[in-house]
Order: C-alpha cells, then structure tokens, then sequence
C-alpha cells in the first residue's frame, strides 16, 4: 500500500514543482506577447488598409448617388 502511495505521491509532486509553474509561466508570457502593440511594419500595414477603405468607401458613396440620380428606385428592387 505505501509503494502505491509513493507511486503517486511522486508524479504529483513533480507535476506541481516542475510542470504546472513552467505551464502557467508560457501561458501568461504568450498572453502577455499577443497583447503587445503593433510593429512598425504592422502599424503601416494597418494605415494602408485604412486608407484604401476610406477610398473605396467614397467610391462606394459616389456610386450609390450616380445610381440614385439615374435610378431612384434601384434599392427597391428584388435581389435575384
């Protein structure tokens, strides 16, 4: 009975001392990284994106009032 006890006793123990601090400390470093601000390159990445969505959302705005122009009741029409 006390070999079955050691038997589980040891694996616990090893388990609490060495495996669950060095899992908790990559957990919250991996949390911590994916929570850092953007690069440089990322942050100009984003910028471009942000002005070609500006961009297509005024072509978007002028097409929608070319179409009203032209075509008052072209939002009423079914979709196919």
């Amino acid at each position: 009975m006390e070999d079955l006890v050691w038997a589980l006793l040891v694996p616990v123990i090893l388990f609490i001392v060495i495996i669950a601090p060095a899992w908790l400390w990559m957990h919250y470093r991996s949390k911590a990284q994916a929570q850092t601000a953007l690069s440089a390159n990322e942050r100009a990445e984003m910028e471009t994106l942000i002005l070609q969505a500006e961009r297509m959302l005024e072509r978007i705005e002028t097409l929608e009032a070319i179409l009203d122009a032209e075509t008052p009741d072209w939002r009423k029409r079914p979709e196919r």
